[in-house]
């Protein structure tokens, strides 16, 4: 990371400044979307974009994720490239289409005559108190599929990094922005242009007797998770894959070598989800370095409920991390 012009911003100040370099740099960058313009989307992370870029770049639209993502999916093929904003998560569902059997396959059933080089930006998460149709992280859906590159930044400096990245990529890639970061989570951001390749994890923390593999929102809660078993004596490592495809495999199972123990965290469901593959990979690759199987930790398996206390249990916790691992340590 540069060490020079560093600032302090929020999750969501550092996605606008992403997008605000990215249309500056390149007149072809637009974005579509439900109260993008003038409203800022309801998380606010887009205000200000409209006033100098107008509404011609920054385009409300209908709600109609199916329409709005068809024509991104179009505008890409034809020398644009789009950034689509949907607001939460649970709505991709209305995307399928568009995203799993239009963007993913065009360049592949074209012979590689057509691309679509588009972003769709969407959200993630629980504990906002949205209840179970505004509060489910479905980004296994989607690195399901072949054709789709997946990214799922944890700090303000990913974010950014990692945003301008997926805007220049000739492929679509779907941005996955957990939404109680937006205005909570604030990191360094250096001033001076960078970007962040895609595929390639970042290891948070250093440690030596457990890894503990964590994505999105799910690395600042096994950071904290470290701090609480640095007390109990246990030192470890934590890792961010930073993008869910391409995969960094490598780094991954490097540190579940070095450890020996391995736990993956992950706020989607556990159900055929990320922990399973993420889990499957070390495994894989460590089998004979580890001590004991790989742990998965995932929100739990039913609908996100609407009651705070409720709502607060279905997903991985810094005291939950802190006392699987423990066990795991030997240390209980």
């Amino acid at each position: 990371m540069p060490d020079a012009g560093m600032r302090e911003l929020t999750f969501a100040q550092a996605i606008r400044e992403a997008l605000a370099e990215e249309m500056r740099r390149d007149p072809r960058v637009c974005i579509l979307g439900e109260d993008v313009a003038e409203a800022g989307t309801p998380f606010k992370v887009l205000s200000g974009l409209v006033e100098e870029f107008g509404t011609d770049r920054v385009v409300d639209t209908p709600i109609s994720e199916a329409g709005f993502t068809g024509v991104a999916v179009g505008a890409a093929m034809t020398g644009l490239r789009p950034v689509v904003d949907i607001m939460f998560g649970d709505f991709l569902t209305l995307t399928m289409d568009q995203m799993v059997n239009q963007a993913a396959k065009i360049h592949y059933m074209s012979g590689g005559k057509w691309k679509v080089p588009m972003v769709l930006r969407t959200t993630l998460g629980a504990t906002r108190r949205s209840a179970a149709q505004h509060s489910q992280s479905l980004h296994a859906w989607f690195a399901h599929v072949p054709g789709l590159k997946v990214a799922i930044p944890a700090t303000p400096y990913d974010a950014k990094g990692l945003l301008k990245t997926a805007i220049r990529d000739e492929n679509p890639v779907i941005f996955f922005e957990d939404k109680m970061m937006h205005h909570k989570l604030k990191g360094n951001v250096p001033a001076a242009e960078f970007t962040i390749p895609l595929g390639v994890a970042d290891v948070k923390r250093e440690g030596t007797d457990i890894t503990l593999v964590a994505t999105s929102s799910m690395v600042q809660v096994a950071l904290g998770a470290a701090v609480l078993l640095e007390g109990a004596g246990i030192s470890a490592e934590v890792v961010d894959p930073r993008t869910l495809w391409p995969l960094d495999e490598k780094t991954l199972i490097d540190s579940a070598k070095k450890t020996s123990r391995a736990i993956v965290i992950d706020e989607g469901y556990g159900r055929y989800g990320v922990t399973a593959e993420l889990a499957s990979v070390i495994s894989q690759g460590a089998f004979f370095d580890l001590d004991g199987p790989v742990v998965r930790m995932g929100a739990m398996h039913i609908p996100i409920p609407f009651s705070p206390p409720l709502e607060d249990l279905t997903v991985p916790t810094e005291k939950s991390v802190f006392e699987t691992a423990r066990k795991m340590c030997a240390k209980a």
